[in-house]
């Protein structure tokens, strides 16, 4: 099974999302926050060459000369999701024999970056993470979730609470 850094993030957002996203249940092509975070990626960073697809695997946002891989992201309200799905890419670099990789979560409209390293510790954690999204997304249904402060704001909020 081919893990993607999406699929990472939303294993720490929402494992319903995950299953849903991983079982062709796409919802967010026309929702509103996909759509304005999209046009933050298009306008933000126009000299790099983005979105680059590595091993029909993990998809950079761009990648500087200096080793650094960005992800482009609009707010931090899932922060600790998007440097996981970053030390994923990290990771999986790693494992393709790209030693000295680091990463860098960009923030334009608040004009802030967070720099993102991979450590050993982060390895085996990612392990873990990657047998759990395996596992959940092979079970014949979604996973129970309990409401969120971001729930409102997900392209999958109807299909869950209504």
């Amino acid at each position: 099974m081919k893990i993607t850094g999406v699929m990472v993030e939303y294993y720490f957002v929402c494992k319903k999302k995950l299953w849903y996203f991983t079982n062709q249940i796409q919802m967010e092509n026309e929702h509103e926050n996909v759509l304005i975070g999209r046009m933050i990626d298009e306008n933000s960073y126009a000299q790099e060459r983005k979105n680059i697809l590595i091993d029909g695997t993990i998809n950079i946002d761009f990648i500087r000369k200096n080793k650094q891989i960005h992800e482009v992201k609009k707010s931090k309200s899932i922060e600790e999701a998007t440097i996981w799905q970053v030390k994923y890419y990290l990771y999986y670099l790693k494992k393709l024999g790209l030693d000295g990789v680091t990463g860098v979560i960009d923030y334009p409209l608040l004009r802030q970056n967070l720099v993102v390293e991979l450590d050993e510790s982060d390895e085996e954690k990612i392990e873990e993470i990657i047998r759990d999204i395996e596992s959940i997304v092979t079970t014949p249904s979604p996973p129970t979730s309990k409401k969120m402060r971001i729930c409102s704001k997900c392209a999958y909020y109807e299909l869950c609470f209504i």
